[in-house]
């Protein structure tokens, strides 16, 4: 992966995290710690898999972090502040969120109020395992399908498949339910870190990364697995799964 400039990265997040001190302490707080020491946002930057892409749907989006991380990168762009040794950064017309929790919804909307005005982003309070997903390029999926039964699991995933145009990727972030102990510490952190949002957290349904890369595979994506637990003790893998584009 291209190396990630850590100034251009630490004042990234500054900006993207800003809008949400117009959705309360907590909110912004939340999206300084999520935004700066989760590896994935940057990743994703740094290695390009949403340059290109119109339409992104963020299932499990939260309170938008990633929509305020691509609007921020835009911007970044668009000032010649961008680090030369990075791919282009993400020009989306529309980043789409769907989210469970009717307060995240809340915050999202408070905190990127411009964006949505402006028709750049936009947030639905639903169930991915019953929302309408339309149309997209790009789906990125963090953290969030163990969290329903394997075959609801299938089913969100099967319809990703049916969304997504030719040539589009679907970006899965999954624990690695073979990791030992690091998928044990990731599993309670889980706990812990839903527990401090007020949600109660039930049964996790996990799968070993071999059994993801196959259920994938099985609905015709071409996967790549990639470690993504950098500076963390966690065994979280992000899954690049491409759609072939038409001949």
């Amino acid at each position: 992966m291209s190396s990630r400039p850590a100034p251009f990265v630490k004042q990234l997040v500054a900006e993207a995290a800003l809008p949400y001190r117009a959705a309360g302490l907590y909110a912004w707080f939340f999206a300084r710690g999520k935004l700066g020491g989760d590896p994935v946002f940057a990743h994703l930057l740094a290695t390009g898999l949403l340059s290109g892409r119109q339409r992104i749907l963020d299932i499990g989006c939260g309170q938008g972090l990633l929509s305020s991380w691509l609007l921020a990168a835009q911007d970044a762009s668009n000032k010649a502040t961008w680090p030369e040794s990075w791919p282009s950064a993400p020009q989306a017309e529309h980043v789409r969120g769907i989210e469970l929790m009717a307060h995240d919804v809340a915050r999202a909307d408070s905190a990127l109020a411009s964006a949505v005005s402006a028709g750049r982003a936009s947030f639905v309070q639903a169930d991915m395992c019953q929302a309408e997903f339309g149309a997209a390029d790009a789906v990125v999926i963090l953290d969030v399908l163990h969290y329903v039964p394997l075959a609801a699991q299938d089913e969100v995933l099967a319809r990703v498949r049916r969304s997504l145009a030719p040539g589009g990727v679907l970006l899965l972030r999954v624990g690695d339910a073979a990791g030992g102990l690091r998928f044990a510490i990731s599993n309670w952190v889980d706990h812990l870190v839903t527990t401090l949002r007020g949600h109660r957290l039930g049964t996790l349904y996990c799968r070993p990364l071999a059994a993801w890369q196959d259920t994938l595979s099985r609905l015709g994506f071409v996967v790549h697995a990639q470690s993504m637990s950098e500076g963390t003790p966690f065994a979280n893998v992000l899954l690049v799964a491409r759609l072939q584009p038409e001949s």
